[in-house]
């Protein structure tokens, strides 16, 4: 069925959600747990997050007065507990992201309830309170992975890409992602890599035209940053004048995650109810 056109509070007629993947060096440190010797050097380049990026991405949104949504792995709310004091101080949402940043394709499924209560646990004991919205690390996802979700209770998954407004899956709301809207796609450098980093110029004009984009077809803009990443500074100058330029903008509902999955759930026809299908058309 073609679908309607996505009814936004208080007529608007797009939104856009700023979201903060604070992974600092738990992904690497998940992707060479088998390894005898760690890669220093990446998980070094990661650890800016947590030691510099946030606090300049955190201080952006306080001169923008703007809230943002932040994914939070366990292992970072663990070491760091100051981290998500700072994100609650500042009127964020604080959500899970697994505690490793395990990719839940690569978990064993009896092992997907426990991670997800401990990484509520670490994010609680640091001051957070649930129940948490939850995006899957690396944007993995398998019936599983939601089946523990719906079992635990979070409010929210942000994971997946199929359409580009809230939507229902299962008994879920999904607040969808996209890579085209990640700044991994364009910022994340392996040595070796055959291509450079792209110019936080180019990121910012095609983020702006998505901006744009969603008032004229009532969709929604989920950016999402990490801070080793667009923490540095020349990337941080460039994301805070796009989002100056735009944010006066009174046709865009600039929110959070939590706020756009309980406004779909308030919608009296909130859409068909999707199932993930692995292999079907």
């Amino acid at each position: 069925m073609r679908p309607q056109p996505y009814r936004w509070p208080r007529g608007h007629k797009g939104a856009v959600v700023v979201s903060i993947d604070i992974d600092g060096p738990t992904a690497g440190l998940w992707a060479s747990r088998a390894c005898h010797e760690p890669r220093v050097a990446d998980l070094e380049q990661r650890r800016f997050g947590p030691r510099q990026g946030i606090w300049r991405l955190l201080d952006m949104l306080s001169r923008l007065e703007l809230e943002a949504s932040c994914y939070i792995p366990g292992a970072i709310a663990a070491a760091h507990p100051d981290i998500v004091e700072a994100v609650m101080a500042g009127g964020h949402e604080v959500a899970l992201h697994g505690y490793l940043h395990e990719r839940v394709d690569e978990l064993p499924d009896d092992q997907l309830l426990g991670v997800l209560e401990r990484s509520a646990a670490a994010l609680e004991s640091a001051g957070a309170g649930g129940p948490f919205g939850y995006r899957s690390p690396s944007w993995e996802m398998t019936e599983a992975a939601f089946a523990a979700l719906e079992e635990f209770g979070v409010r929210y998954d942000s994971s997946l890409m199929g359409y580009d407004r809230p939507y229902l899956i299962g008994g879920l709301v999904e607040v969808p992602v996209h890579w085209s809207l990640d700044d991994a796609v364009f910022y994340r450098y392996v040595v070796g890599s055959m291509w450079p980093p792209v110019s936080p110029h180019l990121v910012m004009e095609s983020w702006s035209g998505e901006i744009e984009a969603c008032v004229n077809h009532n969709s929604l803009v989920m950016i999402t940053v990490h801070p080793w990443m667009s923490g540095r500074a020349g990337r941080l100058d460039a994301l805070e004048a796009m989002l100056r330029r735009h944010r006066a903008d009174e046709a865009i509902w600039w929110t959070t995650s939590s706020a756009v999955a309980a406004h779909h759930l308030c919608l009296p026809d909130s859409g068909p109810v999707e199932m993930l299908r692995p292999g079907e058309i």
